[in-house]
């Protein structure tokens, strides 16, 4: 499909307030002797041990000589030391002196000393949906990466807090519900730890390169039927297909625990998680509007056989 004029003005409505913010916190190194363009090429020597000047320049977008010119200054007064890199004398490589460190670590603190400053103009209740909306435009527009494998495991100590920790601040930044939801997710955690059957009863943690991106439960609804409950994606890991894989997991240890159904409950306004549903064949069987976690909503219940 086309893009649109009205999607690029809003684009370039962005790229305004955005550049507007950042001329606002390169302005805390109005008391320093380095650009904010310096300060960057600073924090990435900080972060590498011996930066490549080429890679250096090829990930800043830097103009050749203008890198040269700075790294000069740098070596003149003692923050950097330059040379042919070992094996390949074609190469040039620098790296940061302890008093290249020392100006890394005072710029770093300036930073975010003024990042601090800015988020406390964002009411706390705002912070997390703008965290959220900050991750999913640098998910959306960077560089695709290699896509590593979902992988599923068990809980291990932390795991289940995690659980109820992001249900409550995702639900709370994407739709606006409010403590009575993470209350609601911290018994059923809590029910599920205290006492759950190993062998009709699971949860399943999803991780991306190690990191936790996802969560489900089955539990024992009645004799012969499942419960899907407290399906999870952080949107750093959605449209990598973890929704997905926590669902089939979920119906396939069901079906091999002796469940001949599984059911659940979700909210219309929760599209994703109910396409997700409905590929996996899950059935819509009723709904009914209902007032809670300080929203107007309108709950449904979805099967499924095994």
């Amino acid at each position: 499909m086309p893009v649109t004029a009205d999607e690029i003005a809003a684009v370039r409505s962005f790229n305004r307030c955005y550049t507007r913010i950042i001329g606002v916190l390169g302005e805390g190194l109005l008391h320093t002797p380095y650009s904010l363009t310096e300060a960057r090429v600073i924090f990435e020597l900080g972060r590498r041990e011996v930066a490549e000047v080429a890679a250096l320049r090829r990930d800043l977008d830097l103009d050749p000589g203008y890198l040269s010119r700075m790294l000069a200054r740098f070596e003149s007064d003692g923050l950097i030391v330059r040379e042919r890199a070992p094996g390949d004398a074609r190469r040039q490589v620098a790296r940061l002196t302890p008093a290249g460190r020392d100006v890394q670590e005072m710029l770093d603190k300036r930073a975010g000393e003024d990042i601090g400053a800015l988020l406390e103009r964002v009411p706390q209740t705002d912070r997390a949906r703008l965290l959220t909306a900050m991750r999913t435009v640098q998910n959306l527009l960077a560089e695709p990466a290699p896509r590593s494998p979902v992988v599923l495991r068990q809980p291990r100590p932390g795991d289940l807090g995690w659980v109820v920790q992001r249900n409550g601040e995702l639900y709370a930044a994407e739709y606006g519900w409010d403590h009575t939801y993470e209350a609601l997710v911290a018994r059923i955690v809590a029910d599920f730890a205290a006492d759950h059957d190993p062998g009709r009863e699971r949860a399943w943690i999803a991780e991306l390169d190690g990191e936790r991106v996802g969560a489900v439960f089955c539990v024992r609804r009645e004799e012969t039927v499942a419960q899907l409950r407290l399906l999870l994606v952080e949107p750093s890991a959605r449209g990598r297909g973890v929704g997905t894989r926590l669902v089939d997991e979920c119906l396939r240890f069901a079906a091999g625990a002796g469940y001949a159904e599984m059911m659940l409950w979700t909210n219309d306004c929760l599209t994703a998680a109910r396409r997700v549903y409905e590929r996996a064949g899950f059935v819509l069987e009723s709904q009914e509007p209902h007032h809670s976690f300080g929203r107007d909503l309108v709950g449904q219940y979805w099967r499924r056989p095994l």
